[in-house]
């Protein structure tokens, strides 16, 4: 009853005060209507909040006095907000690549994975579905390559499924790049002599991998310099960019490409892009590289072999790098 005769009496006094002020600016009928209206949604309200609470928000029991009101005024409490965000769902390879043949299925999963060589007038052969947000076509036709070279591998699973965060630590390793061969004429052929980071465009000095992130940046650029056992030292600079599904990762020559000192590729005219996504059935692998041969060049000196040959090597850094991440101890006693 005490809370009760105090919310009549404040109630009363918001009434005097409303009706001077209505009474300047509306007539007598229209002042008790806008007074009702103000009462009315004055007193619908929610059902946390009652006669049987206090206006300061604290709970009444039998037998206990409610709280005093503040003399400042009152407030009270509203229920907590809660925001139900969609559920994730990763995709599926078909969902991504809907247009595959059932072969193509079944070679994108060997150890090769799947490549196509086209020119720039020619068309590609791996076109992801429109709707998944994939152009990695589009973005590498921005540099106005002579040369495309597509690749695809599905890499399954084999002691957990793998996340994004999987995916940024195997493309930390920069200096393991050097470890890996390809074949050639029946041998292991090793094509990068030295990989490291550097310090930034200008800087070349170079500095180490650090060790594995436990978050992931929204985005990331760094330096990297490899010495190449033809072209020589190659400087990049590669972009790291994630989303809701993958991580996108491209490397960009800063500066000239020379082929035997001989310089046959100017800045900013090669560009491979890389998509990683964690899909139902592994970890696909998704890659468009372009690069820019003058038509002198290009009629002497076939590059395209070459390059394959070095993209064939990045996947198999990724994956291992992958297999690492599934399971991080039994690299450490390899490495013992």
């Amino acid at each position: 009853m005490r809370l009760a005769g105090k919310a009549a009496y404040l109630f009363f006094l918001l009434y005097m005060l409303i009706t001077s002020l209505y009474a300047q600016s509306f007539s007598d009928d229209e002042t008790i209507d806008n007074l009702l209206f103000f009462f009315e949604e004055l007193f619908i309200f929610d059902e946390s909040l009652s006669f049987g609470e206090s206006f300061m928000g604290d709970k009444t029991f039998p037998g206990e006095e409610p709280a005093p009101l503040a003399e400042d005024g009152f407030y009270f409490e509203a229920p907590p907000l809660i925001v139900e965000s969609p559920a994730f769902e990763i995709r599926s390879f078909n969902a991504i690549f809907p247009h595959f043949s059932r072969l193509q299925r079944m070679r994108v999963m060997d150890e090769d994975g799947l490549r196509h060589s086209f020119m720039k007038d020619e068309p590609a052969m791996f076109i992801p579905n429109p709707d998944t947000g994939i152009d990695l076509l589009g973005s590498v036709m921005n540099k106005n390559p002579s040369h495309l070279i597509e690749a695809l591998a599905l890499i399954p699973y084999k002691e957990r499924e793998l996340g994004l965060l999987d995916i940024y630590n195997a493309l930390g390793r920069i200096e393991k790049i050097k470890n890996y061969p390809v074949p050639f004429n029946g041998k292991d052929f090793y094509i990068f002599t030295e990989s490291t980071r550097i310090e930034s465009a200008r800087s070349r000095k170079a500095i180490p991998d650090p060790s594995p992130a436990v978050t992931l940046p929204f985005s990331e650029t760094m330096y990297v310099h490899l010495k190449e056992i033809n072209l020589g030292n190659l400087f990049l600079r590669t972009d790291i960019s994630i989303n809701v599904y993958g991580i996108m990762y491209s490397m960009t020559n800063f500066t000239d490409v020379r082929y035997f000192f001989i310089p046959v590729m100017k800045a900013e005219r090669y560009i491979t892009i890389i998509y990683l996504e964690p899909v139902k059935e592994g970890m696909l692998i998704y890659s468009v590289t372009g690069f820019y041969l003058p038509g002198f060049f290009a009629d002497r000196v076939n590059l395209t072999p070459n390059i394959n040959r070095r993209i064939k090597l990045f996947i198999s850094w990724i994956t291992d790098g992958l297999r690492i991440q599934e399971n991080p101890a039994a690299d450490r006693r390899a490495n013992r």
